[in-house]
């Protein structure tokens, strides 16, 4: 079912988006002077949990059009992103260099990266904003996450949190029905589908994710050998009873974990 997911996900994600992040930004070097005036202010959920990012290697996962990227390029940091759109891949790439930045961007599935080995090891691995519902199995992705990381290296994770999403049209993954525990493959609309204007909204393709929870989140993440540092709930800023946004903080640990469920199969595990 992955497969299916990648497949329809990188065709939707390849057709339009180019033109909706010039809609939506500008142009490369309107962006480009964009960023180097609030450049830190993409980073803002982050900064904190990195310090001084200059001289850090950084892998920034479904990285998309690169905006926190170049931000982090900018002070100095080394940055690589794995994203599966060759339009994102191209606009980031127009960005950085009109900001005069290098940055390594890697065109891919990230579950199935060329030659994944030769990246070496990283300081931090990001990951933000409308990404774990690409994936049937957050393990496989957590996986790549602690594959990457040198020892003591660091998960920063932000996203829409998955009581907003079962409570609002967050993810625009159709309309919520309110259940929580609803793992249901569903199609919706591209993220950035919204930004384009009515007439150009035609032949756009469509996405395929499912919803986690938190409980979800968590336990893939400690299964994969990642001692959770933190969980910090972001409230909304027009319903600020409920939580819109998370970032969760994780670190590569030295050890190598006992299965959970030593006597049990795979079967008797669920």
């Amino acid at each position: 079912m992955q497969e299916e997911l990648v497949k329809a996900n990188k065709v939707a994600w390849e057709t339009k988006a180019y033109q909706a992040w010039v809609r939506h930004y500008g142009t490369p070097e309107q962006l480009a002077e964009t960023l180097k005036q609030t450049g830190s202010h993409h980073l803002r959920y982050w900064l904190k949990y990195i310090g001084d990012p200059a001289g850090k290697r950084i892998l920034n996962l479904l990285g998309s059009h690169g905006r926190k990227a170049i931000s982090l390029a900018m002070r100095g940091a080394e940055v690589t992103v794995v994203d599966l759109s060759e339009e994102n891949q191209r606009y980031a790439l127009d960005v950085a260099a009109a900001v005069g930045v290098e940055l390594n961007y890697i065109c891919s599935d990230v579950l199935n990266i060329p030659d994944e080995d030769t990246l070496g090891e990283y300081d931090f691995v990001l990951m933000e904003f409308g990404i774990l519902h690409y994936f049937t199995n957050l393990g496989d992705i957590f996986e790549v996450v602690r594959r990457r990381l040198r020892s003591h290296g660091r998960l920063l994770l932000t996203d829409f949190h998955p009581f907003a999403r079962a409570w609002a049209s967050t993810y625009n993954l159709k309309e919520p029905n309110g259940n929580y525990f609803d793992h249901t493959i569903r199609e919706g609309d591209v993220a950035f589908a919204k930004l384009l204007p009515e007439e150009d909204q035609s032949g756009l393709g469509k996405v395929l994710g499912r919803s986690w929870t938190v409980g979800d989140i968590l336990s893939a993440i400690g299964s994969a050998g990642l001692m959770i540092r933190t969980f910090e709930e972001i409230p909304s800023s027009t319903e600020p009873g409920f939580p819109e946004f998370y970032t969760l903080v994780a670190d590569k640990l030295d050890v190598t974990l006992e299965p959970l469920f030593p006597n049990k199969s795979d079967e008797e595990r669920v």
